[in-house]
């Protein structure tokens, strides 16, 4: 039997990690020990339009101190450096599903380049709270990658537990084709999302909204073609306009609570990738800045409330 740890149990990793363990798979998740002490209390309570309400009871804990064979990395960008300080082994294969391109790189300074391969996951999941996991549009896929082609037989291995689990899976021919197919859509929909507060609905019958959408998702594609990856624009902007009306982003739900947005490793990997290839990407590029706007007015706001009150 394969064991699997996964670090980062919230919209992502908790859905994971539920549905392996419903499925009778070994599954441990690594967590801070006031998440542990929910999980193992009360296990992983799921709401899910694809597989349904249920519970289920993974271990938890607060360190990874053995190894395992598939460690799956489901932390956000801007938190993964933190998190893997739970991590004090080298697993026999590393797979992360995290928003971005950059943080291969960082894994395989830690692990290695052979024990790492490349994730992506499609999912709208959120964690309501510590534990507790709502899933809310049917659209769900995992997709998996490694340049080595020693891996694809653990990778296709992986694949089958998580199409066991109720998780569609499949196994790639490259990284970056597995990496940018998710990228271009998502950078389009996120930067478009955060910069204006609306859902997909809005943006792709706005007029000004939709142009943007289109140029952001051709910049993307342009940038994704430059990194070896093949990305027909059309089939992401068609993806989009099936997509449901009420569609957002993990960007714009962070931007409106007030938590750090992985705009740094989604929208900055994709304009630092051009600029390696010699690519502008303008609307990418005004988009971004934007958003950082709306971030630092965000965090500007506490302190001019704190103003008022003493005044």
């Amino acid at each position: 039997m394969t064991e699997f740890a996964i670090l980062g149990p919230g919209g992502v990793g908790g859905f994971l990690a539920a549905a392996l363990a419903r499925a009778g798979e070994s599954v441990l998740v690594v967590a801070r020990e006031p998440t542990v002490e929910v999980i193992t209390r009360d296990g992983i309570e799921v709401r899910s339009v694809r597989l349904g309400d249920f519970t289920a009871r993974p271990r938890a804990v607060p360190v990874l101190s053995y190894e395992v064979d598939v460690l799956l990395l489901a932390t956000k960008a801007t938190t993964l450096e933190a998190a893997l300080e739970r991590i004090e082994t080298v697993p026999r294969l590393v797979v992360p599903l995290l928003n971005g391109l950059e943080h291969m790189e960082l894994l395989r300074d830690r692990f290695g380049v052979a024990r790492v391969a490349a994730g992506v996951i499609r999912v709208e999941s959120t964690a309501l709270s510590p534990g507790e996991i709502q899933q809310s549009s049917p659209f769900l896929r995992v997709d998996l990658a490694s340049d080595d082609p020693q891996r694809r037989p653990a990778l296709e291995r992986i694949a089958e537990r998580l199409e066991g689990a109720g998780v569609p899976a499949r196994v790639e021919a490259s990284e970056a084709q597995v990496l940018w197919s998710k990228l271009v859509r998502l950078v389009a929909l996120a930067c478009t999302t955060s910069a204006s507060g609306q859902t997909i609905g809005y943006i792709r019958t706005d007029p000004h909204w939709r142009a943007a959408l289109e140029a952001a998702i051709g910049e993307a594609a342009a940038v994704a073609g430059a990194a070896g990856a093949e990305v027909d624009p059309m089939a992401v902007l068609a993806e989009l306009d099936e997509a449901h009306a009420e569609l957002g982003s993990s960007m714009q739900r962070d931007l409106a609570a007030g938590r750090e947005p992985e705009l740094d490793a989604i929208a900055g990997a994709v304009l630092r990738a051009g600029r390696r290839h010699g690519l502008e990407c303008p609307t990418l590029e005004r988009l971004s800045q934007e958003i950082a706007g709306r971030i630092r007015v965000s965090r500007a706001a506490p302190s001019r409330a704190v103003a008022a009150r003493k005044a």
